[in-house]
């Protein structure tokens, strides 16, 4: 069968949901690649007009041509199928029943898995889907569980801010690429060295043609710059943020080494102590307390001065002029009567002449009298009678 719109149109009519089905009509669109722009522009206006149910088949259909165009290295219908699957995938999967929903979720979800299509093109299709459930009020779960794309609730909210410049960046450079392509590939064949002039007028109006095709690819091409440029300051904004963060952790975390450093040091200092033979009941003195302040000089203990007492009290006197130890006239003060005092007379009585006698602190000692003369009164000059019998007795007995 020749390749033209009806028997394209043929072939996605007669699709079915089979695996053979859609295997066999994949193979026949992709012999035919040279005209991918056209066949996907045919299927797509086909899954526009076809009910919910004949939509999942013409997904399953590009899933199966896109999938063994990128095995076999074959860009043609990738690059086709990049501009209008977000569009399809947003059609086929709108309004329609949970089940159908959930296996084109599948469908995208292997496209991610395996790379398919380039990350701005896959972006897009899962915004689509997402800002299809969030219009809905719910967002529905791929298989295993869980959302293939992420609710918003996953976004963290220093992302949040980013999610709309980049969907805006993904949709416009689905419609940038195909415009630039196709001034890029007007251009080679009339500006390209070796490329075949045509008459003048006919150049010249290839040549308006072109510049207009290169006009549309130049509007296409600003919308996508200024689209990058709010995504690149949304994304600066976040960095300066981060960065300002960055110096507060590391300025945190250079204090909460230099902790650590003391509090290991106080360790090994206890354990010290410890091995030293700290009791263990006793707290330890850590020098941040009141336990750590000088504590009070307690009295000091009287001592017994080792310098002899001053004079100044007036206890003694010294003699004005003190008494030879011997002369002829002064015996020594230590001379007592050779014979012994009667038993009847006791000391008191031998000491009665004399006053109490003072010590120094040297030993030596100072006597005073009753009176101004040297020596006491002894009595009259006479010798007692019992000591004359005495003196007689010995001369007797001589």
């Amino acid at each position: 069968m020749a390749y033209n719109d009806d028997a394209v149109l043929a072939k996605l009519s007669s699709l079915s949901e089979t695996q053979d089905s859609i295997v066999s009509v994949a193979q026949w669109i992709m012999f035919y690649r040279r005209h991918a722009d056209r066949t996907v522009q045919l299927w797509l206006q086909k899954l526009k007009d076809s009910s919910s149910h004949k939509r999942l088949n013409l997904v399953y259909l590009a899933n199966e041509v896109a999938q063994q165009s990128k095995a076999r290295r074959k860009e043609e219908f990738l690059v086709s199928f990049s501009p209008a699957v977000a569009e399809a995938v947003a059609v086929a999967y709108k309004g329609a029943p949970h089940d159908v929903q959930q296996r084109i979720r599948r469908v995208v979800d292997v496209w991610r898995e395996r790379g398919v299509f380039e990350g701005p093109i896959q972006q897009a299709v899962e915004a689509r889907i997402h800002d299809l459930d969030k219009a809905r009020g719910t967002t529905k779960a791929g298989l295993g569980g869980g959302s293939i794309f992420g609710s918003a609730s996953s976004v963290p909210a220093e992302l949040a801010s980013l999610v709309t410049p980049q969907q805006n960046v993904s949709k416009v450079v689905l419609t940038t690429k195909p415009v630039v392509k196709s001034a890029n590939t007007d251009y080679d064949s009339l500006m390209a060295p070796g490329s075949t002039v045509p008459s003048a007028p006919v150049y010249a109006a290839r040549l308006s043609g072109l510049l207009k095709t290169i006009a549309q690819a130049e509007g296409a091409v600003e919308q996508c710059v200024k689209a990058r440029r709010v995504l690149v300051n949304e994304l600066q904004k976040l960095l300066d943020t981060n960065r300002n963060a960055l110096i507060e952790d590391e300025n945190e975390l250079e204090n909460v080494m230099q902790k650590k450093m003391k509090a290991e040091d106080k360790k090994t200092e206890v354990e010290r102590a410890i091995m030293a033979g700290l009791p263990n009941d006793e707290p330890y003195p850590t020098g941040n307390g009141q336990d750590d302040q000088p504590a009070a000089d307690m009295d000091r203990p009287e001592v017994e001065a080792l310098t002899p007492p001053s004079n100044d009290e007036g206890e003694f006197e010294p003699e004005p002029n003190p008494v030879p130890e011997w002369s002829p006239e002064f015996p020594p003060e230590n001379t007592f009567p050779a014979h012994p005092a009667p038993a009847t007379q006791t000391l008191q009585d031998i000491s009665s002449p004399y006053k109490s006698v003072a010590t120094t602190s040297n030993g030596s000692k100072k006597r005073r009298l009753d009176d101004t003369s040297d020596f006491p009164d002894l009595g009259g000059d006479d010798i007692d009678a019992d000591v004359a019998e005495m003196l007689r007795k010995d001369s007797g007995s001589n």
